[in-house]
């Protein structure tokens, strides 16, 4: 039975002396073991505690000398054993939750000398060196050849870049690194995403530059991602669009989606509210989505995209008189923001009222509109804004929606106001 983790060893009589502990917790394996007791030449279990500094282990006997189990803050992973014999605290703390409530329930039963046969124990032996050091929490593999094959990621990674190894899929065995905060994986062949990305629940920045992604996985938009991710780089890929789904990474700081093949950014991108850093240059969008109106940016780039010049006049009517029954409760449901779910009406319509346009007037319209474009100064939107083209041009065109034709013809009114 082991435990790794890191662990302070306390004496309890050094403050009668007018001392105190000067000491530090150290990376430690905790074992309960066999061991031949040299006094009493009778094989007894013991725990052992070994350290970087320490590697054959301090021993002490758990059989009727353990005084008490302090446990408040074991779902942390800190515990603390206090022996009789000698007179010390051993306090853990950094373990797994799940391991330490084993470990604390195997050397209660030592303690009590009972249903210890039940225990898987064997004899205690030093540590290796590799159990004791420090836990690794960065890793940079740029190299095939400097790729692991036969051992596995430390389970302690913290970041992680695996970049210039020729990669066509993600490696299964990194999705198994709980603690990842940055995965780098840039420069690479991956063409799909595995959907178990989005069981890392801490990761907060994704690197995927320079592969061959063609598709941004739905399921990945609404996994845990949906809490941590807050830096993605998506750039120079094939991607040629991003799912509905993709604006439920609310946490999103920074995106990067350069030198892809984006023919449109995500509808509802107005929702990703924490979004700071955009740049999507050298794509083919020839317009912007309504919602891009919504943002609050600090540096934006979109140089290098094909924008096509907007005419007010030119528009696409897609109305019908009178509306449709569906048209009109679906409208009612947005305006009023009455709350639905598959549960209480088909999923196909759900789906629907999630990609409703915003007409200028402020009210949403589904599948009844009319359509034009209109010139945007992305100022309005960012503090900084690298030159939409080569003429020195910070203005893009932006999608317009309008419910009725009142609406729409009211907007041509203030458009011929400003143009006198």
């Amino acid at each position: 039975m082991k435990l790794q983790c890191e662990v302070e060893v306390i004496n309890r009589m050094l403050p009668t002396f007018g001392m105190r502990n000067r000491g530090k917790a150290a990376r430690a394996v905790l074992s309960i073991g066999r061991h031949l007791d040299n006094t009493t030449k009778i094989q007894n279990i013991f725990l052992m505690i070994c350290t970087l500094k320490h590697k054959a282990g301090c021993k002490y006997k758990l059989k009727e000398n353990i005084e008490q189990f302090f446990t408040r803050f074991v779902e942390e992973g800190k515990a603390t054993i206090r022996l009789k014999e000698p007179a010390v605290d051993v306090c853990l703390s950094k373990a797994d939750a799940n391991n330490l409530k084993n470990f604390l329930s195997a050397a209660r039963l030592a303690h009590r000398g009972s249903e210890v046969d039940a225990l898987a124990l064997t004899t205690l032996a030093p540590a290796r060196t590799r159990d004791v050091e420090k836990p690794k929490s960065k890793m940079s593999i740029t190299s095939k050849k400097d790729y692991p094959l036969t051992s596995c990621f430390p389970y302690s990674l913290e970041q992680l870049q695996v970049s210039y190894c020729r990669l066509s899929r993600v490696d299964m065995r990194m999705l198994t690194l709980r603690k990842l905060r940055k995965l780098d994986l840039s420069n690479n062949h991956i063409k799909k995403l595995p959907a178990t990305i989005g069981d890392l629940c801490c990761l907060a920045e994704l690197v995927l530059h320079n592969n061959h992604l063609e598709t941004f996985s739905t399921a990945l938009c609404q996994s845990t991602l949906q809490h941590s991710l807050q830096y993605l780089d998506l750039g120079q890929n094939k991607l040629r669009a991003l799912p509905i789904q993709f604006c439920q990474l609310r946490e999103l700081v920074h995106l990067k989606l350069d030198d892809n093949e984006m023919l449109r950014l995500p509808v509802k991108i107005g929702q990703l509210s924490k979004l700071r850093f955009l740049s999507a240059a050298r794509n083919q969008l020839p317009y912007l989505p309504t919602d891009f109106r919504r943002l609050s940016l600090e540096n934006l780039d979109l140089f290098g995209n094909p924008f096509k010049q907007p005419n007010p006049l030119d528009h696409t009517i897609q109305l019908k008189f009178p509306l449709t029954l569906l048209e009109m409760a679906s409208r009612a449901a947005v305006n009023y923001r009455i709350p639905y779910s598959p549960q209480l009406i088909p999923a196909h319509l759900c789906q629907d009222l999630e990609v409703s346009k915003t007409c200028d007037c402020g009210n949403a319209c589904l599948n009844f509109y009319i359509q034009t474009t209109v010139s945007m100064n992305l100022h309005h939107v960012s503090h900084t804004v690298v030159l939409v083209d080569n003429m020195g041009g910070t203005e893009a065109p932006v999608l317009c929606y309008f419910c009725s034709l009142t609406c729409y013809s009211e907007f041509l009114d203030k458009c011929l106001q400003r143009s006198r």
